[in-house]
Order: structure tokens, then C-alpha cells, then sequence
């Protein structure tokens, strides 16, 4: 799988800032908020990272193209987690959290650990894992990636990079 995802033919795109900006009547543009608790049960909502690109991976420990994309994950964050403006969001589905906390241990990644707090909106997740969602300065979500990708790759920076500075 990790050879599959080398050669960024499962990557996607992060949608380019549309000209028309939407009135406040749109409310579609902005969607719903996520809430999720990292483990010292601080909790954490999109609605409140406004001015921020939010990067939202959900992943489980059981899930196969989800362990092959997370050491470009982790590359990722590696690169940005000093970045005050990327926040990280990875959520972790597993049905016993305790399996995603050794699986995130015993291969030594130090991603944050979140779960859910409550329900997920469709928006974000609609059941394939695993999925990927980046939020621009707005709070509207500028990719929607369902399957594996490789997140360490320069030309996804770049995009990122240009996410980080675009204003609101």
C-alpha cells in the first residue's frame, strides 16, 4: 500500500479559494462544528479554530490504508506542529481507544490522540476510513479525501502553504 501511495495517484487536491465570497445568508459555505477531547479532556471545536487551516484525519488502528498513510501523517506534522496557524485534529475510531493509543505507542508516532466528543457530521465522515478533511481560515472544507494518501509530499506543502496564507 505504502508503494501505491509513493506515487500520489490517490492524492487529492486541495480546491482552490472560490472568488465569491458568500453572504451570510449562505450558511452551506461554513459547516458544522466537530467536537472532539484530546486525552487530558480538554475539549476541541472547529467552529472555535476560525482563522486557522484545521487538517482533520479520521483513522483507526484496524484499518489497513490507514497505517499505511500515517507516517506521511506524521512527516506532516512533524514539519507543521510549530505552525500556530495548522491545528491537527486526527481522530481516532476505534471502538476500544485504548487500541489506537498502542498502536500510536508501539510505532512511536506522536500525532495528537483525539476521539469524538458526540456525533460526527456527514460533512466530515460518512463512514470510510480512512478520510481526510482540510479546513480553510473560514471554516469551509477545502479537500474531502476518502482513502489513504501520502500527506509528506512537497507539491501537498505548497498547497498547504498557500491555505496558511490566504486571507479569510
Amino acid at each position: 500500500m505504502r508503494q501505491v501511495l509513493s506515487t500520489g495517484f490517490l492524492n487529492s487536491k486541495i480546491e482552490e479559494k472560490t472568488s465569491r465570497q458568500p453572504s451570510s445568508e449562505n450558511q452551506s459555505a461554513v459547516v458544522q462544528n466537530l467536537s472532539v477531547i484530546d486525552d487530558n479532556r480538554e475539549i476541541i471545536n472547529t467552529s472555535q479554530l476560525r482563522g486557522k487551516v484545521v487538517f482533520i484525519n479520521f483513522w483507526a488502528s484496524w484499518c489497513p490504508p490507514c497505517r499505511a498513510e500515517f507516517p506521511s501523517i506524521q512527516a506532516f506534522y512533524d514539519k507543521y506542529k510549530g505552525n500556530k496557524n495548522l491545528v491537527f485534529l486526527t481522530v481516532n475510531l476505534d471502538d476500544e481507544t485504548v487500541l489506537g493509543k498502542m498502536y500510536l505507542k508501539k510505532e512511536q508516532f506522536s500525532i495528537p490522540f483525539l476521539i469524538p466528543n458526540g456525533a460526527v457530521p456527514n460533512e466530515y465522515f460518512s463512514g470510510s476510513l480512512p478520510t481526510t478533511v482540510i479546513l480553510d481560515k473560514s471554516g469551509k472544507i477545502r479537500m474531502h479525501h476518502t482513502g489513504m494518501a501520502d500527506y509528506s509530499k512537497n507539491s501537498f506543502y505548497q498547497e498547504i502553504n498557500q491555505l496558511l496564507n490566504e486571507q479569510q
